[in-house]
């Protein structure tokens, strides 16, 4: 069971090369991550890497590939980004 539902939007790089972004929630242990609204980052088409796609959402250039909601063990992440919710609000699935 994930914590309460937010807009708390971040693109989180998993191990094994999974790039994701979605709305970010944690279950009350902090052992699973989510993503609802998820889309697998395929293609980043940006000039600047993953900040820029935080900062600005998606360019003409990005690929994504929407996803039922994405579970993790939070051993898997390397790393979070926040995402400037506005850039992205409207291209979540």
């Amino acid at each position: 069971m994930t914590t309460q539902a937010n807009d708390d939007i971040k693109i989180v790089v998993l191990q094994r090369g999974w790039i994701l972004v979605g709305r970010y929630s944690e279950d009350e242990s902090g052992t699973y991550g989510y993503l609802d609204d998820a889309n697998v980052i395929r293609y980043w088409g940006t000039t600047r890497g993953l900040g820029q796609l935080a900062e600005r959402g998606p360019l003409s250039a990005t690929r994504l590939d929407p996803c039922p909601t994405a579970r993790f063990h939070q051993l898997t992440v390397i790393m979070t980004i926040d995402c400037e919710a506005k850039a992205w609000a409207s291209k979540l699935r």
